[in-house]
């Protein structure tokens, strides 16, 4: 499979970020793209993230983008099949149907020098595709397998992991184990104790949990929506700002941290009146070091009859269920791992090799890092969504990526306008913004201490930022083509050679 014409962009992902890129990449007249997707439909995470109760815990109308608004969300917080919806939405509304490559697994991608272009391996084709630009926007939460834990080969039982969730299993009179305490099993706990005889929870670390009050949206509220977009837009920068004052409780140890642990204890004690269960239930970190966790029948699901909380390591899985440090032996008849995501940390998703047979994962084993999240030295006319260090704590990953997405498709934009061969960000802009970075991340909760999925292993964080949603979103605001070094592949190799370009907004 080869294209006689390159693609102007290549956008690999057909999740929120693919199709957030192609809406913005139209509206700027930018029409020879493709979006490979592996799957057979659209959607990335709320396409895979089908388990019982699977909701988003960031409030609607900012879990959206500003620019495709949708008036008819049914409640404050969407359930994943809503939220597929309205990405269904997206596709048809602006025409996507037609870029769309699915069943198109992408091997890895090579930046070739000499013709200043990306080839683009497809599982079980021939060929590559090329393209000028490549757009990764496969996103942190898109692979996810069993955790490695000792005989878990050996379980006899039947095995569900949150993100690939087995709706033919009938857990009605079963044994169920649930392992992981995040924010999918707090979805998952109580729609599960509604229907199995049993469950057992088995916690590693108790986390922050805090109330979630979703209330149905009203006809009246919806049509207003409608008929005054203005409205809308209102109603979701109340939200925005509502979530942006929270850094000032999580993102930093400040006095505001301590009203977020209160009102998280208090409704703790309003919930679970046992005080060694609330004991077991109560975190030893500073809220906001962890993920908060958003829920109000996470708690009382704990309390039920039918469900026991258990704090005791797991040394193994056994032929009949799971066996913990004191050397009890717990069986299920079905054990549910709601234990995350392969977050791409120290590695990539796919391999990328950029100029000169540079290796991306090789470059980011330490840990990932790119410019202002979007671009990575070496690795030319390549742009990320969701990219290292675009992670917020405190407000929606949609106002991040949406400002990632504007700066990168102003700067594709730019190459396919101006007709520009290939365009490498600066290394040394590149390593002074991550130096910045990584001092203003060492005074934040998210390195005060506990272990979480946004550190590697020796303490480096490659996931978070730093500050405020409208601090990422105003070094995003303008491209600005000084950043980058511009190389002319279509006159004989020289020393790549420095342009100057006024800045983009």
């Amino acid at each position: 499979m080869s294209t006689a014409k390159p693609l102007d962009v290549a956008i690999i992902g057909g999740g929120f970020a693919g199709i957030g890129t192609a809406i913005r990449l139209k509206q700027k007249g930018i029409t020879n793209f493709a979006i490979f997707e592996r799957d057979a439909r659209v959607g990335g995470t709320w396409r895979d993230n089908t388990y019982p109760g699977a909701a988003c815990d960031i409030p609607s109308r900012l879990y959206s983008y500003s620019f495709a608004p949708n008036p008819g969300w049914s409640h404050t917080y969407s359930r994943s099949a809503e939220i597929l919806g309205y990405i269904d939405h997206m596709v048809e509304n602006f025409g996507l149907a037609s870029y769309l490559r699915f069943s198109h697994n992408i091997t890895g991608i090579e930046f070739d020098d000499k013709a200043g272009l990306w080839n683009i391996g497809v599982e079980g084709r021939k060929g590559k595709v090329r393209a000028r630009t490549v757009v990764l926007a496969s996103g942190p939460l898109a692979n996810a397998s069993f955790p490695a834990i000792r005989g878990i080969e050996d379980y006899e039982g039947h095995k569900i992991h949150s993100a690939r969730w087995d709706h033919s299993y009938d857990f009605t009179g079963k044994k169920v184990a649930v392992v992981g305490t995040g924010a999918s099993a707090v979805q998952i706990i109580p729609e599960l104790v509604e229907q199995a005889a049993s469950v057992k929870v088995f916690q590693r670390t108790p986390g922050w949990v805090l109330p979630r009050v979703n209330r149905r949206t009203n006809a009246i509220t919806k049509r207003l929506y409608k008929d005054v977009p203005k409205t809308e837009s209102l109603a979701r920068q109340a939200w925005f700002w509502g979530h942006e004052s929270v850094a000032l409780g999580v993102v930093w140890n400040t006095p505001l941290t301590r009203v977020v642990e209160l009102a998280g204890k208090a409704h703790l004690r309003a919930q679970v009146k046992d005080p060694w269960l609330r004991r077991q239930l109560t975190p030893d970190f500073r809220a906001g070091c962890k993920r908060l966790l958003m829920s109000s029948d996470y708690y009382p699901a704990l309390t039920r009859d039918n469900c026991t909380l258990v704090t005791w390591p797991i040394a193994r899985i056994s032929e009949k269920g799971i066996r913990t440090a004191e050397g009890i032996e717990h069986q299920f008849d079905c054990i549910v791992f709601a234990t995350g995501f392969d977050v791409s940390k120290t590695g990539t998703p796919i391999p990328v090799v950029g100029r000169h047979g540079r290796v991306l994962a090789d470059e980011w084993r330490g840990g990932a890092y790119a410019y202002k999240s979007v671009a990575v030295s070496g690795y030319p006319n390549l742009f990320f969504t969701f990219g290292p260090n675009s992670g917020p704590g405190h407000n929606s990953a949609l106002v991040y990526m949406e400002a990632q997405i504007d700066y990168l498709t102003n700067a594709i934009s730019t190459i396919v306008g101006q007709d520009l061969g290939a365009i490498d960000v600066r290394r040394d802009l590149q390593d002074s913004y991550n130096e910045r970075l990584q001092k203003r991340l060492s005074s934040t909760t998210w390195n005060s201490g506990c272990k979480s999925w946004y550190l590697t292993e020796d303490g480096f964080n490659p996931s978070m930022f730093p500050g405020f949603g409208t601090q990422f979103a105003n070094q995003l605001a303008k491209f600005d083509l000084r950043d980058y070094v511009v190389t002319q592949v279509d006159k004989p190799r020289t020393t790549p050679v420095q342009r100057a370009a006024p800045a983009l907004g």
